[in-house]
Formats: C-alpha cells, sequence, structure tokens
C-alpha cells in the first residue's frame, strides 16, 4: 500500500482536529528519549566521546574560533584583529548545540565546565544592545547589518539553537539569554515599518520558532514570518546579489515564497529556509506556506535527490542545478544538505501525520548524513559522491567547517526523530533502542522500545501506561517494506513483492489499518502490553528513473533503510568493470568484525573486458562483497561506487 497523497496540503486539516498554534504531531524533545542500545546509542557514545573532543579542540586551540570571543570582550588584548572567516561563530555555536545533546546522554562535568567557560566569554562579547558577532565587534561596529551576505542572523540563529538546546540539557540559561537578547536587538530594528532585510544564509528563521516554542514570546514567531516574507521582492544587498554569477536564485531570493515551485540555489540554505517556514506554517496554519512546501518538496524528491537521501548535485553552487542531473562521481551531496533533509521533513511529517516524509529523512539520516563521518568519529566529509575513481579520505577538519559540528549536533540528538504524539495517540518514526515517557491528554505512557534496527528489522515495544485507556500507535511501516522506494518513483524497486509487516499484541497476530505510511493499532493498553513488529529485511535491487541518464542500465543495493556500495577493499579484482545481472542471486552475511559489525551483501559479477575499440568485450565471473554506503572511506583510499551496470553495454557506452 502506498502512502496516501492528497494534492493541497491544505486539505490536510480540514476535518482535523488541532490546537490552535499548535502543529498537527510533535515530536517527543530529545531531553526525554534515553538511547539505551543498539546503533544510535554506539553513534551518540562516539559523538560524547571523541567528535566533541575534536569538535573543542579545533574551536578553541587549533583555531581562533574562542579567541574572536576573548578579543570581542576586552579578554585577550594580543593586538591581533578578527581570525578566520566571519561566519566562524556559527560554529562554535553549532558545537556548543552538540555539546548540550552529548551532556544530557553522557553527562561530563570536564566537558561542562569547559563549555561554561566558553559561555561565559560569549556572553562578555556581547554588546550593550544586545548585538554580537565577533567579526563586526572587532572590524567596525559601524558596519554592521549592512551586508545580507555576512551572516549575521545565520550566526545568530546558531547561537539560539544552542542556547536553547544547552538550557534543556544542563538547567542554565545563560546562553539562551544571551541568544534572547539578540534575537530582541533584531526585531528592534527589523520588521513591519521598519529595515526590510533578506538573510543571506537562512537559520534564523526557524531558530525563531524555537525561541518561540521555549519562551512563548510571539514576537520571535512573528519577527521570523517576517523574515520568510521579504524574500523575492528585491531588496538583497551584498555579495551574492551583487555577483552575477549568483544573483537572488542562489538563496532562494528569487521568488517570493508563495510562488515557489522549484528548487533552486544552494541546498543547505535551501533546506534551513524551508524548514523555518514550515516551522512557521506550523503554528500559523498558513496555508499558502503549506502548499508552496508541498510542491517545493514534490521538487526535490521526485526530481532532484540521490538514492542516498542526499541532495545538491554541483559543487560551483554547492547546491542544485538542473531537474534529474544527478551525476555520481562529480555529486556534491554536502553532509549539511543531507542534515537540512532530515530537519524539513521532520517538520513537513509533524504538519501532515504522512510518513512519506520520514521514509526521506531516514534516507537521508542513515545514508547521505552519516556517510558524512568516519567510524571513529574523527574524520569528516563535505561532499559525498556515489562514485569515488580514486577514492576519497575523510579531513580532521575544514576551512569552512560547518559539517563537522553539524553532524555531530544531529546524530547526539537523534533522540529528537524517534518519536512524536498528539493529545491522544503515540506515533513510531525512527525504530531504535530507547526509552522515554509520552504525555497523552488522559494518561502518560511509559514505552521502552527493543531492537537491532536498522540491522534486523524486529522491534519489540513494552508499554506502561500510568493507567489502563484507550489510545492509539502510529507504527511506521517504512516505505522499503512496503515495494515503495520513494515518493514520487524517482527510484524503484526491480523486485515487486514482498512479505507483510507482522505485528502481535502480548503474543497474538492483530489485523492493522495502514494510514498514511502508519500502521495504526487500536487498543485499550495495559501495563505491561507487549507489541511485537516484524518488518521484512530484503535485500532490494533499486533502479532509477530513465530521466537520471547517469543510472541508466544500472542497479544499485539496499537492505533495510541502508544503501550499499561497492568498494576495492572487498573487490580486489575492480569494481568499475563488473555487471550484476538481474537475476544472480544475493546472500546477506551478518560479519561482526568488518567495520565495527555490518550486513554484507554478496554475489557474482562478471568481470568486463572491453576490446580497444570499444565494440565488444570479455566476461569472466567473480565473486564481489557490498558495504552499507555510510561506511565507505574507513579502510583507507579506497574506490567505491554505488550504482553498478547491469549490461556490458552500461560500461561499454558510460561517459559519466
Amino acid at each position: 500500500m502506498k502512502p496516501f497523497f492528497i494534492p493541497s496540503i491544505a486539505l490536510m486539516f480540514c476535518g482535523i482536529t488541532c490546537a490552535v498554534g499548535q502543529p498537527l504531531i510533535r515530536p517527543i524533545h530529545f531531553s526525554e528519549v534515553i538511547l539505551d542500545d543498539g546503533f544510535w546509542k554506539t553513534y551518540a557514545h562516539k559523538v560524547s566521546e571523541v567528535t566533541v573532543p575534536v569538535c573543542m579542540e579545533y574551536t578553541e586551540a587549533k583555531t581562533g574560533r574562542i579567541r574572536n570571543f576573548e578579543r570581542a570582550a576586552g579578554l585577550l588584548n594580543d593586538g591581533k584583529g578578527h581570525e578566520g572567516i566571519y561566519y566562524d561563530d556559527s560554529d562554535v555555536y553549532k558545537a556548543l548545540e552538540a555539546i548540550a545533546y552529548s551532556l544530557k546522554i553522557y553527562p561530563s562535568p570536564q566537558v561542562e565546565k569547559r563549555a561554561d567557560e566558553w559561555i561565559d566569554k560569549i556572553a562578555a562579547a556581547q554588546e550593550p544592545d544586545g548585538y554580537i558577532n565577533t567579526f563586526y565587534t572587532l572590524t567596525g561596529l559601524e558596519n554592521r547589518w549592512s551586508d545580507m551576505e555576512k551572516h549575521e542572523d545565520y550566526c545568530a540563529g546558531h547561537l539560539i539553537e544552542a542556547g536553547i538546546a544547552y538550557y534543556y540539557a544542563t538547567g542554565k540559561n545563560k546562553l539562551m539569554n544571551v541568544g534572547i537578547r539578540m534575537a530582541d536587538h533584531m526585531d528592534s530594528i527589523f520588521g513591519p515599518g521598519k529595515r526590510n532585510w533578506v538573510t543571506g544564509h537562512q537559520e534564523v528563521e526557524l531558530a525563531l520558532v524555537k525561541l518561540y516554542e521555549a519562551t512563548g514570546n510571539k514576537n520571535y514567531l512573528n519577527l521570523a514570518n517576517w523574515f520568510i516574507s521579504q524574500r523575492g521582492h528585491g531588496y538583497g544587498v551584498g555579495r551574492i546579489w551583487d555577483n552575477p554569477a549568483w544573483g537572488p536564485r542562489y538563496c532562494q531570493d528569487d521568488q517570493p515564497i508563495e510562488a515557489i515551485s522549484h528548487i533552486t540555489g544552494h541546498a543547505v540554505r535551501a533546506m534551513y529556509y524551508y524548514t523555518g517556514v514550515a516551522d512557521v506554517a506550523s503554528y500559523t496554519k498558513n496555508t499558502t506556506y503549506l502548499n508552496a512546501m508541498q510542491r517545493v518538496w514534490e521538487d526535490v524528491v521526485h526530481k532532484n535527490v540521490y538514492l542516498t537521501g542526499a541532495i545538491g548535485s554541483s559543487r560551483h553552487n554547492e547546491g542544485f542545478t538542473k531537474s534529474f542531473d544527478l551525476p555520481n562521481a562529480e555529486a556534491y551531496g554536502e553532509t549539511c544538505a543531507s542534515v537540512g533533509m532530515v530537519f524539513w521533513n521532520q517538520r513537513m511529517n509533524q504538519l501532515t501525520g504522512n510518513a512519506m516524509y520520514i521514509d526521506v529523512l531516514e534516507r537521508s539520516l542513515f545514508n547521505g548524513a552519516l556517510a558524512g563521518i568516519s567510524l571513529t568519529g574523527d574524520r569528516f566529509f563535505y561532499p559525498n559522491p556515489l562514485t569515488s575513481y580514486e577514492g576519497d579520505t575523510r579531513k580532521e577538519w575544514f576551512g569552512t567547517a560547518c559539517c563537522p559540528s553539524n553532524i555531530a549536533r544531529l546524530l547526539a540528538s537523534v533522540g529528537n526523530y524517534l518519536y512524536a504524539h498528539d493529545e491522544h495517540d503515540i506515533w513510531l518514526n525512527i525504530y531504535a533502542g530507547s526509552k522515554t515517557t509520552v504525555s497523552l491528554k488522559n494518561n502518560r505512557v511509559k514505552l521502552t522500545q527493543q531492537t537491532n534496527y536498522p540491522w534486523e528489522g524486529s522491534v519489540s515495544l513494552l508499554l506502561e501506561p500510568e493507567h489502563t485507556g484507550e489510545f492509539a500507535l502510529h507504527l511506521r511501516i517504512p516505505g522499503w517494506a512496503r515495494n515503495d522506494a520513494i515518493s514520487g518513483g524517482l527510484y524503484r524497486f526491480a523486485n515487486t513483492e514482498t512479505p507483510d509487516t507482522e505485528i502481535r499484541i502480548n503474543g497474538k497476530p492483530t489485523q492493522y489499518k495502514m494510514v498514511n505510511g502508519y500502521a495504526i493499532v487500536h487498543n485499550t493498553w495495559k501495563k505491561g502490553d507487549r507489541v511485537d513488529i516484524r518488518i521484512p529485511m530484503e535485500i532490494k535491487r533499486v533502479l532509477a528513473s530513465d530521466s537520471v541518464s547517469q543510472d541508466r542500465g544500472k542497479v544499485a543495493l539496499q537492505r533495510g533503510p541502508l544503501v550499499y556500495c561497492l568498494e576495492e577493499a572487498d573487490n580486489a579484482s575492480g569494481i568499475f568493470n563488473v555487471i550484476l545481472k538481474d537475476d544472480v542471486p544475493l546472500l546477506e552475511t551478518w560479519e561482526p568484525h568488518l567495520l565495527g559489525g555490518i550486513y554484507t551483501l554478496s554475489g557474482e559479477v562478471e568481470a568486463v573486458i572491453p576490446t580497444p575499440d570499444r565494440a565488444s568485450a570479455t566476461t569472466s565471473v567473480q565473486p564481489f562483497k557490498a558495504i552499507p554506503y555510510f561506511a565507505w572511506a574507513n579502510r583507507g583510499k579506497q574506490p567505491m561506487q554505488v550504482w553498478i551496470p547491469r549490461r556490458v553495454t552500461s560500461i561499454l557506452l558510460n561517459k559519466e
């Protein structure tokens, strides 16, 4: 059964009882979710033990990011000016946000003390009127708010997010108050009847909505809405707008939001923008925003997303070119853009209750985003290609260092994406070993989830409501378990049959109703009830639409939510001269000592040796092994490819 689709999101609100000023469904906050086992617990631990210390070391000792705050606060008088790039403050804030999430999972007095010292320096660098940005403090405050591309509001957005996260994690509000003062400063300058302003790199919009949620101050929601309304009216001033090679399309300023229908420009800017639009729409019930988000989402997912959930095909603009232009070796697929896909698709799910958005979120999370960090937690990818002829090596750090702290904050806060609820029901979106307590209108329900997902499809859920009561569980049955690779058909599965997902209550099979990708199980629940879900975890052959010329005649492999790839470390005789025929049996094998413990896929391919004129070829059979895409480039510099030719002509004619 495919997810039910209604062309206009506005129609989805008809007949739905939803509290004014609230999304349709709301995620369970990361601070209320305990990861206690399995895949994501391992990553959360790695972020805490390795990634956060790496981010702190580079932020404080190996670059000038903290020194900039010390100079701005008058704590360091070394005669030097601003170090680094004008948007580097944002990396400090993203690192603090990652630290906050990590402290909630793995408390560390030493890390918290060091973070508190950073926060003291940040607070000391704030101007009396609430403004904070070390670039302008150190280069001339008279020039602030003069160039929309200089990321003042972008940095402010990350400050606000970090302050809120740190408050929820530690109960300390000093950084949050710095963010509030900066938000109030912006509100005093921008808004109806004040200055026009277009945020050069969107982010502040979604942050202001978070601040509204945390404080209840509607000024912040209104300011976020105003920033959105400024785009597409010719107000942009700065390097991007003045450069004809980029222009307003680069930062989604070529059209007002109500007119948008196609994805353009820089991918990360777009994701943060659309996340903010969806956030504002969830509280204002602005149907114009809602329908615009549906149109552009379809353009992204139906025509412009990689199989890994990555987006942004061009290194030239770190973003989009034209529909169906999805090169593999030249793919950009910035890690931050995949992080943004997680943000945006969660918001779209909250607005609609449709699991197709979580299907895309899951694809981006487990593949496009997760590939951005090494298994050791201390090396990072900025772009994420789907083919690498020479192999690639993750880097320790980058001059523009958004990706390390961004992937760290995502993985440390993955608890945000597991559960959701409204007043009456509970949604399970991403399966992971965890515990939480959900507050419904007439009950509080403790949930304990046990699973080895994504390696296995078995999920066991223990329910402990405070009192016996009736409510529904909305259990996401992933699209890949329903033969729906992705909404819109950009990718499809070659094998068209799959077993049904089985759900049992207290050991007994139960009937369920499928609505928008969720199995809805109504019951009168009592303490100790157990729900067992058995999702078929089959190997899938994936084909791309013929509109994607780079993938014609090729096949990719997927098991569960994980996309697989060939890496030369496992295929010594080569990976670019092989074909995988449609009828070759495929096997899955658990290898506990390979790459931290993974399922590999194996079978036989035909090695192809073209004649000199490439008019024909000879072939020989050889074994192959595929590993999850997220795990590639962890054994040295190894050639890799996701899409494998299905016939000899695909190799002979391949000119990607």
